[in-house]
């Protein structure tokens, strides 16, 4: 499959202007839709401060999670690329600071994965590795895996994923019941390096499980470096699909 480049459309909702898809087939696995937001006559006061709203103290609803404040307790604006927004908007200090850390995903990680790693891969119980470079594609939706052949793994239809590492306690972290041990010691001058990645998808036009092992091969600093932020861009769509 040849990445050709999604088309973008501008469009303006009551958050400000989105530059989206043209096709919504086409969507980040990793944006998000724009919450509703509470009714006017359901906010009587600032859901933070418990101030009430009158011809003075004016509402304001927080783009990320639409619920209803004061301007003191939504002042601040941030970016918020998961839900595609042109500039900064107005947020919560609770929603504010996860965007800002999304933010530094976006800004880092994604260009880490984009660019890619190279690893030893091995499909199923294969006894064959082959050396192939894996990266993310530019609209985040697939995974492509070049070596002597060619094939591509839908985040969609990931169903799980496993990061390997080495270090004191080496071996296989689940991405959902290893999150915090994995945030503070993946990182430049942790104690834990990771070294591959077991991932359980279903290919499409299927329902039956395939699994692919990958273990880091030539730049293991780089490849492992993908790893990191593979784990990071896991943990948002295990989030997306919580919501």
């Amino acid at each position: 499959m040849s990445e050709v480049p999604d088309g973008k459309k501008l469009v303006r909702s009551p958050s400000g202007l989105r530059m989206v898809p043209e096709n919504g087939a086409f969507n980040s696995p990793f944006a998000l839709d724009e919450p509703q937001w509470v009714p006017d006559k359901e906010c009587p006061r600032c859901m933070q401060c418990d101030t009430k709203f009158d011809f003075i103290t004016r509402k304001h609803h927080c783009r990320r999670c639409g619920r209803c404040f004061c301007d003191k307790c939504c002042s601040q604006k941030v970016a918020l690329p998961r839900m595609c927004f042109v500039d900064p908007v107005r947020q919560c200090p609770e929603c504010s600071l996860i965007s800002q850390k999304e933010v530094e995903f976006y800004d880092k990680q994604l260009k880490v994965l984009t660019a890619g790693g190279t690893f030893l891969v091995k499909v199923d119980s294969s006894e064959k590795s082959e050396t192939t470079v894996c990266r993310l594609s530019n609209n985040h939706r697939y995974l492509f895996l070049d070596g002597d052949s060619h094939f591509e793994v839908e985040l969609s239809r990931i169903s799980s994923m496993q990061v390997l590492t080495d270090g004191p306690t080496s071996g296989e972290k689940d991405i959902c019941s290893y999150t915090s041990l994995l945030d503070s010691h993946l990182s430049e001058g942790g104690s834990l390096r990771a070294s591959g990645m077991v991932l359980q998808y279903k290919p499409p036009g299927t329902q039956n499980l395939q699994e692919l092992h990958m273990e880091t091969a030539d730049d293991k600093r780089v490849a492992s470096a993908w790893l990191a932020a593979m784990h990071k861009a896991a943990k948002l769509l295990y989030e997306s699909r919580d919501q």
